[in-house]
């Protein structure tokens, strides 16, 4: 007689429901610092500040998750990355997409255009090629400024500079005058008189930020100095205002709350992607802004690298 075999039956892994229990914590520890990023405390280093300035970046810390999760062939950490995953994605998903518009009735272009900038003629040239009607240049050198002022008088024959800050437009202003916001001038208003009606603009460069091993994000003068701008603007009565400038600062940090609670950025409203302005030659932060209240952003984006290390942004306004 001749035995008949049994096929051999598989025997599920239910292992891979069990192993990679620590990559499951740590991907939901990840998605917990997405959501809860305003409940890291600023008493040390302004620990917060700093995990803001880079937030979009955290996305990257669900890569070696997935590694691992792999190597230990584990079903549970895969299906647990999902969860930081759907978590960045709500908070910036929306940032992978072109959100621009066409048309707007003012273009404006901010810099900081770096007091070491070896080409500030070929700065300037390059800004005014863009377009804009409105150019905010931060950072101007007292020794440059002539240059920036001789490359753009052709096509921007009004123009004021108030301290190291300036604005030039093809439209006339007036009621220009310097922002108390530091011991020196870093910030101005002027209204730009534009077909359409009257814009308020501010232009701003708040104090830098440093970080140290031995004090962590040290952004004192910065907090301070937008305390003050942010009353500067609360206190503009005209309906329609723009705020550009370096703010050494994402509209992510909570430090910028006095501005952000009361304007919208251009770039989270409609924005080619990041927008990332900073370092020029890796951009990995937008510390560089278009804030707006009473207009409506159509258009945000940045502009060709120049001799700074910030990238110039640009937005397009529906008045």
């Amino acid at each position: 007689m001749t035995a008949t075999l049994e096929p051999e039956k598989t025997v599920p892994d239910r292992g891979t429901w069990r192993r990679g229990r620590v990559i499951a914590v740590f991907s939901a520890l990840t998605a917990l610092l997405l959501l809860a990023h305003s409940l890291v405390p600023n008493w040390v280093g302004n620990a917060g500040s700093l995990l803001e300035t880079f937030l979009p970046w955290t996305g990257l810390l669900v890569l070696p998750l997935l590694v691992a999760a792999l190597l230990r062939r584990s079903a549970l950490a895969l299906v647990s990355l999902l969860l930081p995953a759907l978590v960045w994605g709500g908070s910036f998903g929306g940032r992978l997409f072109d959100r621009t518009e066409a048309g707007g009735d003012l273009t404006i272009v901010s810099h900081n255009v770096n007091d070491e900038n070896p080409d500030a003629a070929g700065t300037a040239r390059a800004l005014a090629a863009s377009g804009a009607q409105v150019i905010a240049l931060e950072e101007l050198k007292k020794s440059e400024i002539p240059k920036y002022e001789d490359a753009l008088a052709g096509r921007y024959p009004h123009h004021s500079v108030q301290g190291t800050v300036g604005v030039w437009s093809t439209f006339p202003l007036r009621d220009t005058r310097p922002v108390a916001i530091m011991p020196w001038t870093r910030a101005l208003r002027t209204t730009v008189d534009t077909p359409k009606g009257p814009v308020a603009v501010f232009v701003a460069h708040l104090p830098s930020v440093r970080v140290r091993l031995d004090s962590g994000f040290t952004a004192n003068g910065r907090d301070e100095a937008i305390g003050l701008l942010a009353d500067a603007v609360a206190g503009e009565p005209s309906p329609r205002t723009v705020l550009v400038g370096d703010f050494n600062g994402t509209a992510d940090d909570r430090a910028l709350a006095p501005i952000t609670a009361r304007m919208e950025s251009a770039q989270d409203e409609a924005g080619d992607g990041f927008g990332f302005s900073w370092p020029a030659g890796l951009p990995m932060a937008r510390i560089d802004q278009v804030f707006v209240t009473g207009v409506r952003p159509v258009a945000s984006w940045t502009l060709p690298a120049t001799g700074s290390d910030h990238l110039p942004v640009a937005a397009s306004l529906a008045l």
